[in-house]
């Protein structure tokens, strides 16, 4: 009866999704937006916003009128990872309906592996794994690197699970090299998860080398979402090193990103060992309530794991020492029911896994070492050596495009943020003026610099430091040496900065302006030639002329 009433709730949800979808009908402003603008539109506003279901729907809308099988698995999976848990899982298997009618192994594989992903998150593994594998039959038949290692990352999560520490260390060992150049979330994610097997397998040296580095890669990447997971595992890792008040403070720290992120599971560990290490230092009064706090996560979302189990464990030893004979007998049939969940899920998990993923990959590698050897021929080496050089160009390519097209993104937004541009910058040490120069010199410069700067002579054609000294009077080395001083740049980026600042002002309040060519730009700033100015305008703003303008379009029709 329950499994009944759970699937006419499954139907409703469906239905429901499928007629908001009928529904709607894509605005017209919307209609000539491509889809990366609709993707960045969603991933800007926050989920569940009325604004964020447009760009949704439109996305969705677009992708079926054109008839599109993959940009409409796009579309629904954008609702995966933006609508109420309830509505992941209808989305997800949208994705694999529409891939299966599109017979293309690579999107059927990516669907179901979605799905697995939408699973796993919500710690229900066995369904996850069977996810996994089916993805895994229909994406090995491919030559998709990239999905091929997603399959290997969350297979290896699976591995981490079930406490094949050494197999899934050699699994993301393999994911960390592949995205690194791939995909930065990927990369610091399965670095993340070989730091916790090393602390796994005790080798706690590695565990905390490995966080050092996710935390300089990350920074490096200019991606922080990881950050805090870096800080929880080194927490844990310093309890193993008996060091515990760092493990309590590391673990705190990281925990209220990880509650927003809505990890569970993470929490759930960080409150265990924060209770250990209050535990290992003879505070059992302030352990007791982090072991709650797991015992509580078990009751909303049933997760728990082997190391969790201690929890129940410590919880019954304080009780038994306060002679509480009630909550010793409840704390127990906790213990013996969370036993008996992991005893279920691993002998499901670990036979499934051993029998459908580890002997055909042997199988698969078998297999390949047989074509190697039967291969090893020099026109073939030739032809499969330019083969994978042009793959891996291509992706490369793209990886490139759109990698740069979020860069663009971020440093256009900085720019429109900021007040009116200025090249002047305020000198290290106005009061003692420039050692070697007198100071009614500099003072005499510098009123020369603001009267040059405010009448825009530096639009003039050819303008060099010889010609700007002969105008002021000066002495060459004097003028650069205050130029440097006070504006913090040398006499051409200076020069070039102006230049710069003066289009973008311009850009921003003449409608005319925006229809300019590069070559038109460069003789209304004065540069020698189009390829000075556009040189000029990306170190100024680090994105070309042409992206800055479309944005400036779409932000000022």
């Amino acid at each position: 009866m329950i499994k009944k009433h759970l699937f006419l709730l499954f139907l409703c949800l469906g239905y429901q999704a499928y007629a908001q979808e009928s529904a709607f009908k894509i605005p017209d402003t919307l209609r000539s937006k491509d889809y990366d603008y609709l993707f960045e539109r969603v991933k800007a506003l926050e989920d569940g916003s009325v604004k964020q279901s447009l760009y949704l729907q439109s996305f969705l809308h677009k992708a079926k009128s054109e008839k599109n099988p993959e940009k409409i698995i796009d579309g629904y999976k954008n609702y995966v990872h933006h609508s109420p848990e309830n509505l992941k899982l209808v989305y997800a298997d949208s994705m694999i309906y529409v891939a299966k009618k599109s017979k293309d192994n690579a999107l059927i594989g990516s669907a179901y592996l979605s799905k697995g992903i939408v699973y796993y998150a919500q710690k229900k593994h066995n369904y996850a794994l069977d996810n996994f594998l089916i993805a895994n039959n229909f994406i090995s038949k491919t030559n998709d690197n990239y999905l091929i290692y997603k399959v290997k990352y969350n297979i290896a999560n699976i591995k981490y699970y079930l406490r094949f520490y050494d197999e899934a260390i050699s699994l993301f060992r393999e994911c960390t090299s592949y995205f690194k150049d791939e995909n930065a979330r990927a990369y610091l994610n399965s670095m993340h998860l070989l730091g916790l097997c090393y602390n796994k397998i005790g080798n706690y040296g590695l565990c905390s080398e490995t966080n050092e580095k996710g935390l300089a890669e990350g920074k490096r990447l200019d991606d922080n979402e990881m950050e805090s997971y870096f800080i929880h595992s080194e927490g844990i890792n310093q309890y193993f090193k008996n060091n515990y008040a760092t493990a309590i403070k590391k673990i705190t720290y990281s925990l209220p990103v990880i509650k927003e992120n809505k990890d569970f599971a993470n929490e759930s560990v960080g409150y265990f060992y924060i209770g250990k290490s209050y535990w290992a230092l003879h505070k059992p009064k302030m352990a007791l309530p982090y072991f709650r706090k797991v015992d509580g996560i078990f009751d909303a979302k049933s997760y728990i794991r082997p190391d969790l189990l201690e929890n129940y464990e410590l919880i019954i030893k304080y009780y038994k020492s306060q002679n509480n004979l009630k909550a010793q007998l409840h704390y127990i049939e906790k213990l013996l029911k969370a036993d008996h969940i992991l005893d279920t899920k691993y002998e499901y998990l670990s036979g499934r896994i051993r029998k459908e993923y580890d002997t055909k990959e042997i199988i698969s590698e078998r297999n390949n070492i047989k074509i190697l050897l039967d291969r090893r021929k020099y026109n073939d080496f030739i032809f499969i050596a330019v083969i994978t050089f042009l793959f891996f160009s291509i992706l490369f390519l793209v990886y490139r495009h759109i990698r740069n097209k979020k860069i663009y993104r971020q440093k256009f937004e900085e720019l429109m943020e900021k007040s009116e541009t200025t090249t002047k910058v305020e000198a290290k040490n106005t009061t003692n003026g420039i050692e070697g120069i007198n100071q009614d010199t500099v003072a005499s410069v510098l009123k020369q610099l603001e009267r040059f700067e405010k009448d825009k002579k530096f639009l003039e054609k050819d303008l060099t430091a010889a010609k700007l000294t002969a105008a002021f009077d000066s002495n060459a080395k004097y003028l650069s040496k205050i130029i440097y001083h006070y504006r913090g740049k040398n006499f051409t980026k200076y020069i070039n900065d102006l230049k710069i600042d003066y289009i973008i002002s311009l850009i921003k309040e003449d409608k005319r302006i925006r229809n300019y060519t590069n070559m038109a730009l460069a003789e209304e700033a004065g540069f020698s030639s189009t390829q000075r100015f556009t040189t000029a305008f990306f170190s100024k703003t680090r994105m070309p002329t042409s992206y800055f303008i479309e944005e400036i379009k779409k932000a000022h029709p």
